[in-house]
C-alpha cells in the first residue's frame, strides 16, 4: 500500500537537494500531486493477476489465441524513470480461454509496479500458465526505455526486446515461428 505522507516528505527532499524551494507557487502542490500519481501507477503492487485470470469459459478450440498489440507503462527500479511499449500474448488453451480484456488487464498488474522488463515478460507468461493451465504460452513485450532516451546514452527510439516461452511454446519451433510472423 502507498504511504503517501513518506513520498510527499521524500519529494520535498528531492527537490529541496536539486535546489529547488518547495514553496513557490509552481512546487507548492507538488509533493500531494506525485504522491497520487504514484498510488495511481503503483497500484500493481497490491493486485494478484490470477484475480482477473480466474473467470474462464470453456472452449472447444483448442488452437493459438493471440492478443497483441498491448500497450503498457512501467517504471524501472534501477532508476524509477518510465519504460512503455507494447505486449503480444499468445497462449494454447486446454479447453478454457479467459476474456481476452483479461490478458491486457494481467499486463496492467505487472507493469505497474517497480519492475525490470524481463522480470514483468515472465511473471505474465507465468501467472497466465498457473492460472489457466494452457498448453502453451509465449509472451513478447518491446519497450523503449527512458533511462536510455534520456540520460547516460542518449539514444531515443532504440527497443528492448523479450520474450518468454512456455510449455508447447518453448518444444515447438514452429508455434514460436508462427507467433512472431502474427505478431509482425
Amino acid at each position: 500500500m502507498v504511504n503517501k505522507e513518506k513520498i510527499e516528505k521524500a519529494v520535498r527532499l528531492l527537490l529541496e537537494g536539486i535546489g529547488e524551494d518547495c514553496n513557490r507557487e509552481g512546487l507548492k502542490e507538488t509533493p500531494n500531486r506525485v504522491a497520487r500519481m504514484y498510488e495511481e501507477i503503483f497500484e500493481g503492487m497490491d493486485q494478484d493477476a490470477g484475480e482477473h485470470l480466474s473467470r474462464t469459459f470453456t472452449a472447444e478450440n483448442n488452437e493459438m489465441v493471440l492478443e497483441k498489440d498491448i500497450l503498457f507503462y512501467s517504471t524501472c527500479e534501477h532508476h524509477l524513470m518510465p519504460f512503455y511499449g507494447k505486449v503480444h500474448i499468445a497462449y494454447i488453451p486446454d479447453g478454457k480461454v479467459v476474456g481476452i480484456s483479461k490478458l491486457a488487464r494481467t499486463v496492467e498488474v505487472f507493469a505497474r509496479r517497480l519492475q525490470i522488463q524481463e522480470k514483468m515478460t515472465a511473471q505474465i507468461a507465468d501467472a497466465i500458465m498457473e492460472s489457466l493451465k494452457p498448453k502453451g504460452v509465449m509472451v513478447m513485450v518491446q519497450a523503449e526505455h527512458m533511462c536510455m532516451t534520456m540520460r547516460g546514452v542518449k539514444k531515443p527510439g532504440s527497443s528492448t526486446v523479450t520474450m518468454v516461452a512456455r510449455g508447447e511454446f518453448e518444444e515447438s519451433e514452429r508455434l514460436q515461428n508462427t507467433f512472431l510472423n502474427l505478431v509482425k
